[in-house]
């Protein structure tokens, strides 16, 4: 069934909203906040919202795209130019958007499940949905989406023909919860955990468990452990309750016992409504578990029979919450999203799709949706909307059902009855130089696709958080005065997480520029799709001809190098080419000195062919307080440089010397344009002594391969340096020198992680392996190591062997898989 069509006249009844509405007969029924995600452009709403970016920035470019709909706060000029454009007017777009779902939420009777806590809302919520989808056609919120966007546009979704919504609410302060009660209007609440995560945001405990529970503050049912409550002074919601605990003998479901079957299940034993009852759950860990007891306690709520619970819950299948982007086969990019399908997760994978531009060929390989609760005729016709909007290329379609409705599909496309069928004829679909999302029903075991279309390479990978990676960008933002514009470094293999997998979501984020360190760097990024200014900090004149064609911008440093560059030029008979001017205020590396300021102003006056772009110079020390000084006077210098330089050549260009930990602590020096390094990745020197606001984007993991019971006196690996005096156990993991890992850390100097504990290395490195004292610690070979992460920091690693973070993380061999997650 088609989304509500809302008149916008109704609309500006609701929101509240000033403004003009020259298309009256105009009617809405998609919302629209992100630019670069605009879809269905006759009928959707533009919320012009203020955060990190502010939306008003982008009027202009939304309107060029072809909406005619906004809601905004300011910007009269917007509001009296566009003649053909419905412009409501708010004093605050984000309760605009608030209002407007509030009031499509109450044009629906059915139950609403709301689920909050400080862990475990997505799953429960993902496994409430696989428990009962059944009987119920449910709607729910999209991956992760609980925030104060996220919450309105999940609920905005809700249609006639849903049955059921369940939506998962977060709050990280005081004052959140009563906007997303008020959208949501949960008739059904459910507190998973009260645990640490946003302690920050309250004055104590009691003050965050109360903002929580605003959320059920009108529920007909509560759902709860009272463990979680224990303490607390205020009114418990709910004009019913069913409580689940270990200890309490009153609560609704009374945990016994519990025991693992087969070291995959775990049998849980209980009471309710004096009966016994019990349950297999195919999870032993304690967070799993604790989730499955929750989602058990509430379909008893909800009135399943016992054994009914019991065996939905046995089938419970893990969630698998991030897309993973691979290399592939025949220079294949895959993104794997293969264990869930539906219409809302595949608009967001589709819109990762359209991220990447490393290939010119974007294709989907789609299973079957089943239990979409509406007719397959709406569905696929939904789905063949969507790939278009969303510029898919090709589609393969996997499944009888799909397959009857190829009609709908007018791209390239090609359909197989079932994923046997797919995998027996991948060599004729000629899959070649593009990327590839995969996107299946569980059901339909995709992950055999997965398997086949990536690469073999080794087993060891770094893991790449591109939702850390972007959160940090966006922090950096944050920090920057209006005007000042963004330059990435993304050189030497984007330290070390790869080329253009960055560079893509660089340019979908909308930075300014980007800087790499060579040519071959910069034509990479070109061939991959990057539109972005480059500049080459290391220009060599061999590459001058190759950076010409691919519009590449070099780094000027020297009058060697600028007299060769300027010949190219002239050969070529271009004019006003953009140049960037490197001074030398301090660091004594590369750059132009004071003295030779004059000499650079003659010969640049005297050339048409290049223009200056930027003058740009590097801090020495703004991580050190103690050096403070000394990067005041490389600032004074540097202003002083650059007048000159302005004044001389009669024109103005950008000026830049801020680097990450620059953009953290000396406001002063963003000039006309920063640049971001290593704090993209998580690592700024200047919180080393106090806490980062920064996410950890990258995870270096390896496995097992072998482990040994050593009798006292054996020694380990190369040279016997590693000693066992009392005997001991060892594990001889994938990952040595040839891989990035430092020689430096052998005989326990280096520490990795296994399930979950700490242990040393012993004995020297090898080359492609080294060995862990893992004493009495239960391990298992295969069972996953974890050599850095947000634990064991790549601060710290750097700091044992005498080194900087950027050596540890460049220092990664590409023979390492880099894998790369995004929500």
């Amino acid at each position: 069934m088609a989304h509500k069509l809302y008149p916008v006249t109704e609309i500006k009844e609701v929101i509240k909203a000033e403004g003009v509405l020259n298309a009256p007969e105009a009617h809405i029924r998609t919302i629209a906040y992100d630019s670069r995600k605009l879809t269905d452009l006759q009928h959707a709403l533009f919320f012009a919202l203020k955060g990190r970016r502010d939306g008003h920035d982008y009027l202009q470019e939304v309107y060029e795209q072809g909406i005619r709909n906004f809601v905004i706060s300011d910007n009269s000029t917007f509001l009296n130019k566009k003649d053909d454009a419905n412009i409501f007017l708010v004093n605050d777009t984000l309760q605009a958007l608030h209002w407007l779902t509030c009031h499509h939420r109450k044009q629906f009777e059915y139950p609403v499940i709301a689920v909050t806590g400080s862990n475990g809302k997505t799953i429960v919520k993902e496994w409430l949905y696989q428990l009962l989808a059944p009987e119920k056609h449910i709607i729910r919120s999209p991956k992760s989406f609980n925030s104060q966007i996220g919450v309105p546009l999940s609920v905005w979704e809700m249609q006639d023909d849903h049955t059921m919504g369940i939506f998962e609410a977060g709050v990280s302060h005081t004052g959140e919860m009563i906007n997303l009660a008020r959208v949501i209007q949960p008739t059904i609440g459910i507190l998973t955990t009260i645990g640490e995560a946003h302690n920050e945001g309250f004055a104590d405990k009691e003050e965050k468990i109360r903002e929580k529970l605003l959320l059920f503050e009108n529920t007909d049912l509560f759902i709860y452990s009272p463990k979680y409550l224990k303490g607390y002074t205020g009114e418990i919601p709910g004009k019913k309750k069913f409580t689940w605990s270990w200890e309490d003998d009153d609560a609704d479901l009374r945990l016994i016992d519990d025991e693992v079957l087969e070291d995959k299940y775990l049998f849980i034993r209980g009471k309710y409504q004096a009966r016994d009852v019990q349950c297999a759950v195919p999870f032993t860990d304690a967070a799993s578990v604790e989730n499955a007891i929750c989602c058990w306690a509430t379909v008893l709520a909800l009135g399943y029979l016992p054994q009914d619970a019991d065996l939905r819950l046995e089938k419970l299948h893990p969630i698998k919450m991030r897309l993973e982007l691979k290399d592939g086969i025949n220079n294949c990019s895959i993104i794997d999203d293969s264990y869930s399908s539906d219409i809302s997760s595949l608009a967001i994978a589709l819109d990762f799709l359209k991220q990447q531009n490393q290939h010119h060929k974007r294709s989907l390989i789609l299973s079957d949706i089943p239990e979409a609760g509406i007719d397959s005729d709406t569905l696929y016709s939904q789905v063949a909307k969507l790939l278009e909007s969303k510029e898919v290329d090709r589609f393969i379609g996997v499944g009888e059902e799909i397959s009857k409705h190829a009609d709908k599909f007018n791209i390239e496309k090609t359909f197989f009855k079932d994923t046997n069928d797919l995998v027996s004829n991948l060599g004729t679909l000629k899959l070649l130089n593009e990327t590839i999302l995969i996107k299946g029903a569980r059901a339909f075991g995709f992950e055999k696709v997965s398997t086949v279309l990536t690469k073999k390479v080794h087993e060891t990978m770094l893991e790449i958080n591109l939702n850390a990676l972007e959160y940090n960008l966006n922090y950096y933002k944050s920090q920057l005065r209006k005007g000042v514009k963004l330059m990435v470094m993304v050189k030497a293999f984007s330290y070390g997480s790869g080329s253009f997998e960055i560079a893509n979501l660089l340019q979908f984020n909308k930075i300014d520029w980007l800087a790499v360190a060579y040519a071959d760097e910069g034509v990479t990024l070109r061939k991959a799709g990057i539109t972005l200014p480059i500049m080459v900090m290391n220009p060599d004149v061999m590459a001058f001809d190759t950076m010409v064609e691919h519009s590449l911008e070099p780094e000027i440093y020297s009058f060697r190098i600028l007299k060769d560059f300027i010949e190219a030029l002239n050969r070529k008979n271009r004019e006003n080419y953009p140049v960037h001017i490197k001074l030398d205020t301090g660091m004594h590396r590369l750059g132009f000195m004071n003295t030779d300021i004059d000499k650079l102003l003659r010969e640049i006056e005297s050339c048409p062919a290049i223009k200056i772009q930027s003058v740009f110079s590097h801090l020495v020390a703004s991580e050190d307080p103690a050096s403070d000084d000394f990067t005041r006077g490389q600032i004074d210098l540097f202003t002083e440089i650059t007048q000159r330089i302005e004044k001389s050549v009669g024109y103005t260009f950008l000026r830049h010397i801020s680097n990450t930990s620059g953009i953290s602590r000396i406001p002063e020096a963003q000039f006309d344009m920063v640049r971001l390094g290593i704090g993209l990745y998580g690592i700024d020197s200047s919180f080393k002594d106090k806490k980062s606001p920064l996410q950890t984007v990258t995870t270096l993991k390896t496995s097992i391969s072998q482990i040994k019971k050593l009798q006292p006196g054996d020694t380990v690996g190369y040279n016997r340096k590693g000693v066992l005096p009392n005997g001991g156990k060892v594990a001889t993991v994938k990952i040595g020198y040839a891989d990035g890992y430092s020689r430096r850390l052998g005989n326990g100097k280096g520490k990795m992680l296994v399930n979950g504990v700490v242990v040393p290395t012993i004995g020297n490195i090898c080359m492609d392996m080294c060995m862990l004292n893992i004493g009495g610690l239960n391990a298992n070979e295969g069972d996953e190591v974890i050599v850095f992460n947000e634990v064991i920091r790549v601060e710290e690693i750097a700091e044992q062997i005498e080194t900087i973070p950027y050596e540890v993380l460049t220092g990664i061999s590409e023979r390492v898989k880099r894998v790369y997650f995004y929500e």
